[in-house]
């Protein structure tokens, strides 16, 4: 991957670009379709390295939409609408190894692919030599988000998807589900176009 070919894809690579070798050296993402597998992934994830945070500032309605269990009615909703620190420490309490009032926030959703709850945060930290514990405000800035988008990618085993083109499953592994998976394939796809064109 060239820097060229970066910027191709709208990523500034005077930001990106280290990071993104730096990664793909650790972690063995090392041919064309799982960098571009990678950068499609990272990209839909994080809007394109824009966000490198997980939003949690939802309405009412998305609340209930989302986690029907915890916001079973408009009534608890509303107390917790566009409160994004309420939401985490009630959405990821008790979860993910979060143990302590406030986890939920401390450590929501943070890196190109979201790193989220306690118990990843301290594997993390102990892979890449870094107290994300300590300070989990590094997980946004563009070294430590490639790099814990590397580690999460390297546990679930995603060269190997990358490799058989299996992007369903590689999605569900990310994200649970299959969200935003027709925005996941376009993205790969003109990734791969840049890294084979320029």
């Amino acid at each position: 991957m060239s820097p060229e070919q970066l910027q191709s894809l709208g990523v500034n690579p005077e930001i990106w670009y280290v990071p993104l070798i730096d990664t793909f050296k650790r972690y063995g993402i090392s041919t064309t379709q799982r960098q571009a597998a990678f950068l499609g992934q990272c990209m839909h994830e994080s809007s394109g390295f824009r966000r490198l945070e997980e939003d949690l500032d939802y309405s009412a309605e998305g609340l209930m939409r989302t986690w029907p269990s915890r916001f079973p009615n408009m009534d608890t909703a509303e107390k917790y609408a566009n409160h994004p620190e309420k939401i985490a420490n009630k959405v990821y309490a008790g979860k993910m190894g979060n143990t302590e009032e406030g986890d939920g926030w401390k450590f929501h959703g943070r890196g190109a692919i979201q790193l989220t709850g306690r118990d990843n945060y301290d594997r993390c930290s102990k892979a890449l030599g870094v107290d994300f514990i300590a300070q989990p405000e590094l997980l946004i800035e563009p070294r430590y988000a490639i790099l814990s988008a590397g580690w999460i990618w390297n546990k679930l085993g995603l060269n190997e998807l990358a490799d058989a083109k299996e992007y369903g499953q590689m999605t569900r592994r990310i994200n649970g589900g299959l969200n935003g998976f027709e925005d996941r394939i376009i993205r790969i796809t003109e990734a791969k176009t840049a890294l084979e064109t320029y």
